[in-house]
């Protein structure tokens, strides 16, 4: 007889949101030109390729990209001021803004922009995203760049940070930025672990994007601090949860929302290699029917979220509108599926959890459920520079995520199924996949929507995740800011440069 998960979700939320409050390490209110931001997560060093979309907004500050990238993935003007990319994805050519330097002093030019690519490309976790890109310079200001065909190289290069040379051929990449971003660290108000301080750089070349003159990114893992600092104006913004948003909203914070995220854990050992049991697609599939979305959504969730078997944003082109989930809640089915395929004593399998990336009363429930099949959840913390890093070594191959989802679906498929995709961890090959991307590459753009959904329905199929839920981050923000618009291309919360 199956087993309803709604007791044991009901249970959860009554503690979500209540451990103890920390310290919020600041006074009251700032003032006008001050911008004090909440994070959920500390900052994982400074290492320009270790960085995450996910709350970057200390990489924001201090480092600059060639483009910015809007919600659609549209490029805008950055440290390049011109540009003019091939029809066929193979290459752009851009021009460097003149005058532009580092933090250290040095110039900010095609040399260093050169450097920044081959660093990505050799070092840290989105190795994949610039490896195979040639980089030439035929003068100071002028970078050329050409790869073999790939959609995605606008993305690639909106994500780029380019940091000095000299700074990375060192070994203190992590101690303290050199970037030309916007802002500067001012150590001296400093404290790793608890808050951060900037400075506004006067000659960065957008100085009235960024109206304030000193940025303060507090760490605050409790959410209860969380919503105390907001309520009294120690924070002017920050990510919450389903489990704060009626305080928030009730104390009459600004909120935004951003309907994008779908909470998985991704299978990618589906051949096997290092866990057995994920190479059997009846042991994946089991995995998914042993989840009540239903029960996740109204009760874990708070009724902001639906139930989804698909991992790709509403309104993209992968998103199948009328696809039906073909692994309805049945754990006594998923037992059985779980005996035909030879494993109905289970196995071990450890998932990775970063405090502050909204796993809190996630993982618990994963826990619980996968247990039913008997396997054994361990629970690995990871945390430091190399969290990252760690996280989409390999080491782990099922991964547990809130992930946001592009609205060029390309992307998604770029990152979490491609075989060198950064969320992809285990990095296996697959045929069907291979062919498909071929044919994403080179077709039309209506076929190519058909190309996408039929990646989506493959994986589906093959159960390469356990989606669970579709929800959004949820940012509530001070009454005194204004956010006209929010750019992520990710969906995640606003950026730096959203803050008006």
């Amino acid at each position: 007889m199956a087993i309803s998960t709604t007791t044991a979700l009901a249970a959860l939320v009554a503690v979500t949101g209540c451990t103890d409050a920390t310290s919020t390490a600041g006074g009251a209110a700032q003032n006008k030109d001050t911008l004090t931001l909440g994070m959920t997560q500390d900052i994982q060093g400074w290492d320009p390729v270790n960085q995450p979309s996910y709350q970057g907004w200390g990489a924001s500050a201090v480092y600059d990209s060639p483009f910015r990238c809007d919600a659609l993935g549209k490029p805008h003007a950055a440290a390049a001021k011109t540009w003019t990319f091939k029809s066929d994805n193979t290459g752009v050519t851009f021009k460097l803004r003149p005058g532009m330097k580092f933090s250290d002093g040095t110039p900010v030019d095609s040399a260093a922009v050169q450097a920044s690519i081959k660093y990505a490309a050799t070092h840290g976790a989105s190795t994949a995203r610039f490896s195979g890109m040639k980089v030439s310079t035929p003068d100071d200001l002028t970078v050329v760049i050409s790869t073999k065909a790939n959609p995605l190289l606008t993305a690639r290069l909106c994500d780029l940070k380019i940091a000095s040379p000299d700074y990375l051929a060192s070994d203190n990449r992590n101690k303290a930025p050199v970037g030309s971003g916007p802002y500067t660290l001012d150590a001296s108000a400093t404290t790793g672990g608890s808050v951060y301080t900037f400075v506004k750089n006067d000659s960065y070349w957008d100085t009235k994007t960024f109206p304030y003159k000193k940025l303060v990114v507090k760490v605050i893992t409790s959410e209860t601090a969380t919503i105390n600092a907001l309520k009294t104006g120690q924070i002017d913004g920050s990510l919450i949860t389903q489990a704060t948003y009626s305080q928030a909203k009730a104390s009459g914070l600004k909120i935004h929302t951003q309907p994008s995220e779908v909470a998985r854990l991704l299978l990618t050992d589906h051949l096997g290699k290092k866990i057995p049991a994920l190479g059997n697609v009846d042991v994946r599939r089991a995995m998914n029917m042993v989840f009540d979305k239903e029960a996740m959504a109204k009760n874990l969730f708070r009724g902001l979220a639906t139930p989804t078997a698909q991992i790709f944003r509403p309104g993209s082109a992968a998103y199948v509108k009328d696809l039906k989930d073909p692994y309805p809640y049945d754990v006594e089915a998923a037992k059985a599926l779980m005996k035909k395929a030879g494993y109905a004593n289970g196995f071990t399998l450890e998932i990775p959890y970063m405090q502050g990336q909204n796993l809190d009363s996630l993982m618990p429930v994963v826990k619980q459920q996968l247990g039913l099949l008997n396997i054994k959840v361990k629970q690995v913390t990871l945390s430091g520079p190399n969290a990252i890093s760690e996280l989409l070594s390999g080491k782990y191959p099922v991964p547990m995520w809130v992930l946001g989802n592009y609205g060029d679906s390309r992307l998604d498929i770029g990152d979490y199924i491609q075989p060198d995709g950064i969320w992809n961890v285990m990095h296996q090959s697959d045929p069907t996949v291979a062919k498909l991307w071929q044919k994403i590459l080179t077709d039309d753009p209506q076929q190519t929507v058909k190309d996408q959904q039929a990646v989506n329905r493959y994986v589906v199929d093959q159960a390469w995740f356990v989606p669970l839920v579709s929800t959004g981050t949820i940012y509530a923000y001070s009454s005194k800011l204004d956010i006209p618009k929010v750019t992520d291309p990710s969906g995640l919360h606003p950026m730096l440069w959203d803050f008006k």
